[in-house]
């Protein structure tokens, strides 16, 4: 098995963004968190970007909050060698930096004020990973960190991340869009003008089922919006470059799981379509054999310990654990294996489960010190 050398890609002066992805409930932002903080104490300046808004990356850096802005680690007895930052992503505020930063400021209070906006700003389909996306451009271009760390969002599928920007971006330049802005392209003229009883009939349609209200306020959304197409896709086609870049890291994280080993098959083979930068995988709270001593032995000597005492007993309880961890450890070690077999070219590191949740800086550098393998 090809082994994962945490330490050598975080020191690596050429790594500028590491990317964790993954399915859901893996432990991404943990890891995530935790590669940051060793990055820090090992001399670089690392930012890490989260998009888990369960607060707990905030809770285990000793901060109070995180927001859209990072925000420095400073935590009495943390003096790392380096620096430590830190943020969460906002979405809807990234959004909003996005239109005022492309349109006017008379065009950008019609755009932010618009109830369209606000809807597809916040929950429209992609707009988390795209949002997600345009804030690693933007960390990057600042060029005031080492290192930049990416917490991919909780996605239904981790091939959202790639794909969000581009379908997006096809959809606010879809058909449908071009069809409501054709007045604004038109210079003003009026609907019938242009595209005749087709258009309205098929507005009429549209507008029992999604309302004429929400129909008006998307056709003033994209009159508002039109200057911005070239603007979005220009940065959304930028951060797809950036990934793909030499010093771009890809880090897959599963757990030893079929379901999550299964997703992170289909995400090497993306990577790898997409000629992007794969470090390795992570196979998160695996479950090692602590000694040598075999399941049937165990269970066998657990037997006669009870028979001798006339029930069970702490020695034979913790002989059937034993017994149970190794069953356990060997299914995992056969779902790794399956998974090095189809991709032995990448590398991996086994990352043993904690006894508790991390919850401070201390679990974040303990799960570090295993990531590195110590």
């Amino acid at each position: 098995m090809n082994g994962l050398d945490v330490d050598a890609l975080l020191d690596d002066p050429t790594t500028r963004v590491l990317v964790c992805c993954g399915s859901g409930g893996v432990g991404k932002t943990t890891t995530a968190a935790a590669l940051a903080l060793r990055a820090a104490e090992r001399g670089r300046r690392a930012v890490v970007l989260t998009i888990d808004p369960a607060r707990r990356l905030a809770q285990s850096l000793g901060l109070r909050e995180l927001d859209n802005s990072p925000r420095p680690v400073v935590v009495e007895g943390f003096e790392p060698d380096g620096e430590l930052h830190a943020m969460m992503l906002d979405m809807r505020r990234t959004f909003d930096d996005m239109v005022l930063a492309h349109a006017g400021r008379e065009r950008a209070q019609q755009i932010l004020a618009n109830p369209f906006y606000q809807t597809i700003s916040t929950s429209f389909s992609g707009t988390q990973e795209y949002m997600a996306m345009e804030k690693l451009g933007q960390l990057v271009a600042r060029d005031e960190w080492d290192l930049v760390v990416v917490d991919t969002p909780p996605s239904r599928s981790a091939l959202d991340f790639l794909d969000a920007p581009q379908r997006l971006s096809t959809v606010l330049d879809g058909k449908l869009i071009k069809m409501l802005s054709a007045p604004a392209r038109a210079g003003g003229r009026g609907i019938m003008k242009i595209v005749g009883t087709g258009f309205t009939l098929f507005t009429k349609a549209v507008s029992t089922i999604v309302g004429g209200q929400l129909l008006q306020d998307a056709s003033t959304f994209v009159q508002a919006f039109d200057s911005m197409f070239g603007g979005f896709r220009q940065r959304a086609q930028a951060t797809y470059e950036l990934l793909r870049s030499p010093g771009t890291e890809f880090l897959v994280v599963a757990a030893a799981e079929p379901d999550a080993l299964r997703e992170a098959s289909y995400f090497v083979e993306r990577l790898s379509a997409e000629e992007m930068p794969l470090a390795g995988l992570v196979a998160n709270r695996t479950h090692p054999v602590l000694a040598g001593l075999a399941p049937a032995g165990a269970e066998a000597a657990a037997d006669r310990l009870e028979e001798r005492a006339g029930g069970p007993s702490l020695a034979s309880a913790v002989l059937r654990v034993h017994s149970d961890r190794v069953a356990v450890a060997d299914r995992e070690k056969r779902l790794l294996a399956r998974f090095t077999r189809a991709h032995p070219g990448v590398p991996l590191v086994g990352v043993p489960a904690l006894p508790t949740d991390v919850h401070d800086l201390d679990g974040l550098r303990e799960i570090g010190r295993r990531l590195a393998g110590e």
